[in-house]
């Protein structure tokens, strides 16, 4: 197991005294991914999951679709980087130059596509989940349960897989995109099907987050923290429920209203 934090010696001021103490502080590390013997990116990340947060970032690209177009996935022995050969040998670096994004928040995180290349595709079919206000709420309870990095720091951002009564897969990352990814990565690995499930997060919902659930056909988001304009308009769209500031017994419902009973 990678050590994810690391005590390190600080000063703190408090009531005007200063004194020296001891803090725990998240591990940040690089971590580059390799596509058919190719360098892709390079990512920062907590430094756990790692085949699961390369698979995922490939399958939220729309690199690959199913675990069965993977030839293999190799760690390094440093552990720094992870190459993913795929069956279909096609030269994807080189498509992809000049077509990635760079999305807000900290990590600088990258995306394959286009906000704008998603509305014309297909939105989430009806029939896949329907929940009530009670069970959002207790899954975002389950979600800061389950934050022992958070708990030990403060320094890091939780996803979680779910579906109404409970939390399947649970991952803590420096960023909130990197979070997500490994939550895909890991349904990958496991063959867990997404079209009834629930992507819970504790950071804030943009349109890079949601774009990410579209192509996975998951029909309804909820995060402690806010959407954006952006995602608000694509979730319109692509027929998703946006639940955000869900807090306490408290929340927003952005779109698709119906699919939240009470």
């Amino acid at each position: 197991m990678p050590q994810l934090t690391m005590k390190k010696e600080i000063n703190v001021i408090r009531d005007g005294e200063r004194s020296a103490v001891g803090d725990e502080v998240v591990v940040e590390a690089p971590l580059t991914i390799y596509l058919n013997g190719q360098e892709l990116v390079t990512l920062l990340c907590t430094p756990d999951k790692k085949e699961s947060l390369a698979l995922g970032f490939l399958r939220s690209g729309g690199l690959l679709s199913s675990l069965d177009e993977v030839a293999g996935v190799r760690m390094s022995e440093d552990g720094n980087a992870v190459e993913v050969t795929l069956k279909n040998k096609s030269n994807l670096v080189e498509q992809l130059y000049g077509k990635y994004t760079i999305t807000s928040g900290g990590g600088k995180g990258v995306v394959f596509f286009s906000a704008l290349d998603v509305v014309p595709g297909p939105p989430v079919p009806e029939g896949g989940i329907s929940i009530t206000a009670e069970e959002i709420c207790s899954l975002m309870s389950s979600l800061q349960e389950s934050a022992a990095i958070f708990k030990a720091t403060g320094g890091v951002h939780s996803a979680a897989l779910a579906d109404t009564r409970k939390i399947i897969i649970f991952c803590e990352d420096i960023g909130r995109h990197n979070a997500v990814d490994k939550i895909i990565g890991q349904s990958l690995l496991q063959g867990i099907p997404l079209h009834d499930k629930v992507l819970v997060c504790s950071g804030r919902l943009g349109s890079e987050i949601l774009l990410k659930a579209a192509k996975l056909q998951l029909p309804l988001l909820i995060s402690r923290a806010a959407p954006t304009t952006l995602s608000i308009e694509l979730a319109e769209s692509l027929n998703i429920t946006l639940v955000g500031f869900v807090r306490d017994r408290r929340m927003n419902i952005y779109t698709h209203p119906h699919r939240v009973k009470k």
